[in-house]
């Protein structure tokens, strides 16, 4: 065995300790910029009548929050309701009877961060406009999870541990062949998401969990992960794991609206964040917990759509890098 000499053997060390140093400032950075501080952006809310109290209520909370509320109007609150039940709306304003007070009726569970933008912004253009305000919450967020972010922690854990499992494959079990890397990959995605609807479900009782569905998403997500390393690992070879950290974990999952909405998220972070898996594993994860009569496929075939890029990318380069495999 040879040893390279002189300076050259500290090459690879410099050039890690370049690139964690740099890799540390852009982690913190990402989410410092993505989550510090939610700005509202056109968020859509309903309201039920046209009456001058609520357009001068509606107006201050604009000019409090700095954007215009995208007023969607309904003939009846049950429409209204049922615009909030299909997430086109994220709150329900209507004045009440006598005119001098204002329901403003939120949805925490459509988005907990819009939530509490909301909730923050009501009092102080409900004094504005002169009337009371009278605070409602048409979807409630489950007790054991109050800030809304047990989906963002048990997709983060889904996400990172999915790629991870695929790196640790490719460092101890390289002698795997394509198809035995990936049923491994899809045994240890299955163990894994029922570890955690295990814990966090039936253990921690931190959020009530539709079993199937949940495990399911996780388990898709954990899947999709592992195979978007082992596509860049066919790309890039031993370097693969900084694209994927780039693309799940830097910009993956601060964009995923788990910790901040979409609506609150800053430009093209908002619109970048639902086409990425972190994002789809969120939007399908939210959509089974609090609104299970008005779920989408969208999210879903976002997931199939990234794991079988990835498995197409690393069984058609696997043979250009690795021709032995």
């Amino acid at each position: 065995m040879t040893h390279p000499s002189g300076l050259s053997r500290f090459r690879p060390a410099v050039v890690i300790v370049l690139l964690l140093a740099v890799g540390a400032g852009l982690f913190a950075g990402s989410y410092s910029f993505a989550m510090a501080h939610p700005t509202p952006h056109h968020i859509p809310i309903g309201v039920v009548d046209d009456s001058p109290q609520l357009q001068r209520f509606v107006a201050g909370m604009d000019s409090d929050l700095s954007t215009q509320l995208v007023q969607r109007r309904f003939a009846t609150r049950a429409a209204a309701v049922d615009a909030v039940d299909r997430q086109h709306v994220f709150a329900v304003a209507q004045t009440k009877a006598g005119g001098g007070t204002v329901a403003f009726d939120l949805v925490p569970a459509a988005g907990a961060s819009v939530a509490r933008v909301l909730a923050a912004a009501a009092p102080t253009a409900a004094a504005q406009a002169g009337v009371r305000l009278s605070l409602g919450n048409l979807k409630p967020l489950q007790p054991g999870d109050p800030q809304g972010l047990a989906i963002f922690y048990i997709t983060l854990a889904a996400v990172i541990v999915g790629f991870l499992g695929a790196v640790q494959l490719t460092v101890h079990a390289s002698e795997l062949r394509p198809l035995e890397r990936f049923l491994t990959i899809v045994v240890y995605s299955v163990l894994g998401s029922l570890s955690i609807v295990a814990v966090v479900d039936w253990g921690l009782h931190v959020l009530r969990l539709p079993f199937p569905e949940s495990w399911g998403i996780l388990t898709l997500t954990m899947v999709t992960s592992g195979l978007v390393f082992t596509a860049f690992y066919m790309l890039f070879g031993k370097w693969a794991i900084l694209p994927t950290w780039l693309l799940m974990v830097l910009l993956g999952n601060p964009s995923s609206g788990g910790a901040v909405s979409w609506l609150l998220l800053p430009q093209p972070l908002g619109a970048v964040g639902r086409w990425l898996p972190p994002g789809a594993s969120v939007n399908a994860q939210h959509n089974a917990i609090y609104f299970e009569g008005n779920q989408y496929a969208f999210p879903y075939l976002v997931l199939v759509g990234w794991a079988v890029a990835a498995a197409a990318i690393a069984w058609t380069w696997r043979r250009r890098r690795y021709p032995e495999m």
